[in-house]
């Protein structure tokens, strides 16, 4: 993704000025960590809650990608809140502070990611073709702008919902329906849990990756510019442009195909505490110190 729009906005300029003049990925022998967050961003309450969050680790000397999801309930101490509202209350710094407290590993930059602008990158590529792991129905997936509705008295307020359903299998989606995909919640069964949800997400990267890498896009000059305004409208980053430089280096040394995934769910290191924290259902560690995920990060990075 980094090659393609780097390339299309700067082209051979940037050998021109100090695009390699930033500190991130300078040294290709140590691995660079990124902290992508989605978040609605549509001005609405709540809205700048970063309810996806995944961890992406690019390690240039065993050229591999690693993506490890977390959810959006982890009760974080500090700020005496979830996980997914430490952006609201301070930014980049709060948000890598928190996030390296439960990884053990050191947070280099962060991208946060407007999920309605993605939903036009998705349109503007194509649509994508995203394996679909396992078959649900979400009969409680809220209607942008029926919140207050009524229903005309109807007290199960259904007109609020529409029905989702997707098949297991490859399943070709929009944009509209890969953002459905990947932020439905109230499905039945498994498929309802946010564990379940964080592997959507890094499902739907996998099938953005598969499309940036393919012959129908890199072909296509035509769309670049348009490629690329998405790509710039739908991401907040602090990685400076200095930075690009070194970034497009660390991308050239990665094997695209060598992509690890894991996630952090009651099966393994969380649980649901029998108090609520401040009146809230939240996720806890289950030594209380974080050490044994750190531990198991350590290793699944190696």
């Amino acid at each position: 993704m980094i090659l393609l729009f780097f390339t299309l906005f700067w082209g051979g300029s940037f050998l021109k000025q100090n695009y390699f003049q930033g500190n991130l990925g300078k040294d290709l022998k140590k691995p660079v960590n990124f902290l992508l967050l989605g978040m609605n961003g549509q001005g609405g309450p709540g809205d700048d809650l970063t309810d996806t969050i995944i961890f992406v680790s690019l390690d240039p000397v065993q050229r591999k990608i690693s993506l490890l999801s977390l959810p959006r309930d982890i009760w974080v101490t500090e700020i005496q809140a979830k996980i997914n509202a430490a952006f609201h209350y301070g930014g980049f710094a709060l948000v890598k502070g928190v996030a390296e407290g439960v990884l053990g590993q050191k947070i280099d930059r962060v991208f946060v990611l407007n999920f309605s602008n993605f939903e036009k990158l998705i349109d503007a590529l194509g649509g994508l073709t995203v394996e679909v792991q396992q078959s649900f129905d979400d009969y409680k997936y809220p209607i942008a702008g029926k919140e207050n509705d009524l229903c005309n008295g109807d007290r199960e307020l259904k007109c609020r919902y529409e029905h989702l359903h997707f098949d297991q299998g490859l399943q070709f989606m929009d944009g509209k329906t890969a953002l459905k995909f990947v932020r439905s919640r109230n499905a039945q069964g498994e498929e309802g849990t946010d564990f379940a949800r964080s592997l959507r997400q890094q499902q739907i990267l996998k099938a953005l990756k598969g499309k940036l890498f393919s012959k129908e896009i890199y072909q296509n000059f035509r769309n670049y510019p348009t490629y690329f305004e998405l790509f710039q409208n739908s991401f907040v980053t602090d990685l400076s442009r200095q930075d690009y430089g070194n970034l497009l280096l660390l991308a050239s040394r990665l094997d695209w195909n060598n992509l690890k995934t894991a996630s952090l769910s009651e099966d393994n290191f969380l649980i649901h505490p029998k108090s609520h924290y401040s009146g809230q259902w939240v996720l806890v560690s289950k030594d209380k110190d974080w050490q044994e995920f750190k531990n198991f990060v350590k290793e699944f990075l190696k």
